[in-house]
Order: structure tokens, then C-alpha cells, then sequence
């Protein structure tokens, strides 16, 4: 656990940081993010004080996420002619004006054995003054990674004014084997790639992850049994309960509702797939759906009133949206081609998708009425977008052509730029964001 804990901007000037002269600013630096081109921001992150090895490895995660964002630009440290010699050291901000910084990073890392506390500043250097709050966070030392993450989420959020998402994590399912034998087990990662807990063997067929919403369970489809059904996995004890155990249907894509306290899942049986709605304490269900119709993938909205889903009820697949109680569904998608894996983003306002137009496939995001359907990617095969916490970048599986084709975890930004593969050492597929951790 990180504990987190802010010391006033004026009580470190008074004590360790002598005032300096303030430039008059009406508003706070940031940056306007929109469809149109971004500029970078400028930002200097120069060596953090204290213990040089845990200080420097914590650094590096601060600046690898917040120019991993496309947001912002690193100012190189050769450029750095007003380094500070410590974190009490008054800034300079003329010399960082001087290299065209807008933004300035500060922070010390001390390890005290199996612990370690970590102060940042961060200064608006175009105004010349703090800009909020410093903070420490003090954990244990082998969460440096965390402590690093809650950095840059802290710098993020003041620089944008949305909300975070580098200290979260991601479940997906890791494939290995040849294209007709492939063997599969879902993993935990950090939301870059780290620190990777493996939650089930590769022993039977899994697919499609899904988080809780407080990131302490998972969801996701089995093939243990021979027949596909649902489980639920606790994250922190890897353990695993069935949900459906019917023989008689198949049960799979299942989802949380937004307070985790009801699924939504597609159920088969005698050739009939509709969408149901369960009680994960009991495991008893309903139909929301009845229709000859195949229903599925279904995905809450965060208020938890509205559920978005793929039917192929008018001919072929597209987004509908219906009520959580059911009643008739609103189709929502009218584009050319098949669109399918709808999810709702968390901030309510939009839902991105898979679509596929003749032999290409893209990862799009539209409006909950339908309206402004923007497509993100294109390639031989992109599929199951999963939102960011802040719902700002959608993650999803790209899968390579040819015989030995393999399927490998992407992020983009829902402007459609900054598009970037993670850098893992193995294929994986299905992600699923989890939400910020406490």
C-alpha cells in the first residue's frame, strides 16, 4: 500500500524553499487537448535527489509516462543548465525559461530498508510559481514503480485536468503455441507492461477478461469443463468459482455492472444466444433479451442504467442499446460493415467498438446516440477495445496476418493519434483496463 500525504506549498517555502518572486497568473498551466494538432508541453524532469539508484530508476517511470502520452516532451538533459543541487534548492526559473521548459519536475527519493518516501514538486514555469501542492508518498521499496506511477498521475492530472490512469493495472490472456493449438492463461500486468502475476495455468481453454470494478476480481469465460462458462477469479488469493454451471447452455462475455454488484453475460441454448443478467452472490439469472437473434458482448453504461450490446437482429451485427431491465433495444450503429465488442467508456459519454468494412478491421469510438462515429485504427485485424480508466485511451488486440499471425496489445488515444504497441515479450490478447488502485 502507498500512503500519500501533501505538504503545503507555503510551509516549504517558509522553511526550506525561500519565497520567490511570483509572475501574476489568472489560470493555471495546461494543456488543451483536442481533435486538432497538440503541441507537446515542454516538461524538465532532471535527476531526482536522494538515493541515486531507486532515484533514478523512479524517474525515468515519471518521464516515460507522461511522454508516453504524446502530451508531453521531455526537455533532454544535456539542456539542463539549471539542475537543481537539491529539493530545497530554490528553482531558477529564467534558466528554464531560457530552455524553453513550460513545466518543471522536482522530487527526492529516500530508501529507509524495506521502504522508501518520495517528494515531488511540480512548478509552472512559465508563471513562475508552484503549481499545486508538492506531495510524498511513502511505501515499500519494491513499489517504486507505484510510487513512480502516482507521480506522473499526479503531474497528468494538474497539467490536463482530467483524470489519471498510470498507476492501474490490465488483465489479458497470454497465447502461446501454434494458431490451432494455442494455449492460454490470463495474467495481471501494471498498465506499461510491469510487474506481470499470473492467474491461471494455461490448463484449459480462457478467454476474455474482465475487471471488477475495484480491480479485486476478474471475470472471464472457461473452457475447464469442456463447455464454455463463467468464473470469477480473486485476484489477490488466485482463486476461482464457477458462476454458470449449466450443461445445458453455454455461458460467456461476461461483464460487471459499475458497482460490481450484478453481471451481464450472453447465454446460449438450443441454438438461441441472448443477453442475461445475474446476481454474482447467488449465481441467479434472467433474460433481458428474447429474440431469435444472436445477443452479445453486453456492456454496462457507468450509471449502471443502460446496457450496450451486439445483435445481428436486423441482418448483420450492430450496437444496440437497451435499458437495464431490457424492453426494446435502440440500435445506436448505421455505418457501413459489421460492428461488434462494444464497450462504454467511463465517463458515460462515449462507446468504442470493433468494426469491420470488406477485409479490414478498426477500432472506432461513437457518441451513446450513434452520432460521431470516428474510426481510431486500421489493420488485417484490431479487436476488443478496452477504455483507460480517465477514458482517454482505448487499449486493444492486434493481431499480425499469415499462419504464425500473432496478437499483440495496442493503445491509442481517442483523437486517433499516438498509437503504440506495448512492449511485452510475449503475444497476448483480451485486454481489460482495470481502474485506478487505492
Amino acid at each position: 500500500m502507498i500512503l500519500a500525504s501533501t505538504f503545503l506549498t507555503a510551509g516549504l517555502a517558509a522553511t526550506v524553499l525561500p519565497v520567490m518572486p511570483a509572475h501574476a497568473q489568472d489560470e493555471p498551466l495546461r494543456i488543451e487537448i483536442t481533435d486538432g494538432v497538440i503541441e507537446p508541453m515542454s516538461i524538465a524532469i532532471p535527476a531526482f535527489h536522494g538515493d541515486e539508484e531507486v532515484a533514478a530508476k523512479v524517474r525515468q517511470v515519471v518521464a516515460d509516462d507522461l511522454t508516453g502520452t504524446g502530451l508531453f516532451s521531455e526537455i533532454p538533459a544535456e539542456a539542463q543548465v539549471a539542475r537543481p543541487g537539491s529539493f530545497a534548492e530554490p528553482v531558477s526559473y529564467e534558466d528554464w525559461r531560457a530552455v524553453d521548459a513550460q513545466a518543471l519536475v522536482t522530487a527526492e527519493v529516500r530508501q529507509m530498508g524495506e521502504n522508501i518516501s518520495v517528494r515531488f514538486r511540480l512548478f509552472d514555469v512559465i508563471s513562475g510559481q508552484p503549481q499545486g501542492d508538492g506531495m510524498q508518498f511513502d511505501a515499500r521499496a519494491a513499489d517504486w514503480r507505484r510510487a513512480a506511477h502516482k507521480i506522473a498521475d499526479q503531474v497528468y492530472a494538474r497539467l490536463t485536468g482530467e483524470r489519471p490512469y498510470f498507476d492501474s493495472r490490465i488483465a489479458f490472456v497470454q497465447e502461446t503455441g501454434p494458431k490451432s493449438a494455442r494455449i492460454k492463461r490470463i495474467g495481471v500486468m501494471d498498465y506499461d507492461g510491469k510487474n506481470t502475476l499470473w492467474m491461471t495455468n494455461g490448463a484449459s481453454l480462457v478467454l476474455a477478461p474482465k475487471f471488477s470494478p475495484d480491480g479485486t476480481k476478474i471475470l472471464y469465460t472457461s473452457y475447464d469443463s469442456g463447455f464454455p462458462q463463467i468464473r470469477l477469479l480473486d485476484v489477490a488469493t488466485v482463486t476461482s468459482r464457477a458462476l454458470t454451471q449449466d450443461a445445458q447452455a453455454m455461458s460467456f462475455s461476461p461483464s460487471f455492472g459499475p458497482k460490481g454488484q450484478s453481471i451481464v453475460y450472453s447465454r446460449e441454448q438450443g441454438g438461441n444466444t441472448d443477453i442475461w443478467l445475474m446476481a454474482p452472490n447467488t449465481g441467479a439469472g434472467r433474460p433481458l433479451t428474447d429474440a431469435p437473434s444472436i445477443e452479445t458482448s453486453p456492456s454496462f453504461s457507468p450509471d449502471g442504467q443502460r446496457i450496450v450490446f451486439e445483435s445481428d437482429r436486423s441482418g448483420s451485427p450492430q450496437l444496440y442499446i437497451m435499458g437495464v431491465d431490457g424492453g426494446e433495444p435502440v440500435r445506436i450503429s448505421f455505418g457501413d460493415g459489421r460492428y461488434g465488442s462494444p464497450v462504454w467508456s467511463p465517463k458515460g459519454d462515449m462507446i468504442a467498438f470493433t468494426k469491420q468494412v470488406g477485409d479490414r478491421f478498426h477500432i472506432g469510438i461513437m457518441r451513446t446516440d450513434g452520432s460521431g462515429e470516428k474510426m481510431l485504427t486500421e489493420s488485417f485485424l484490431d479487436e476488443g477495445p478496452t477504455w483507460a480508466p480517465n477514458g482517454r485511451v482505448v487499449m486493444f488486440t492486434r493481431v499480425t496476418p499469415g499462419g504464425n499471425g500473432q496478437p499483440r496489445l495496442h493503445s491509442v488515444d481517442i483523437t486517433g493519434r499516438n498509437m503504440r504497441p506495448m512492449n511485452l515479450d510475449f503475444a497476448a490478447s483480451d485486454p481489460s483496463w482495470g481502474p485506478l488502485m487505492q
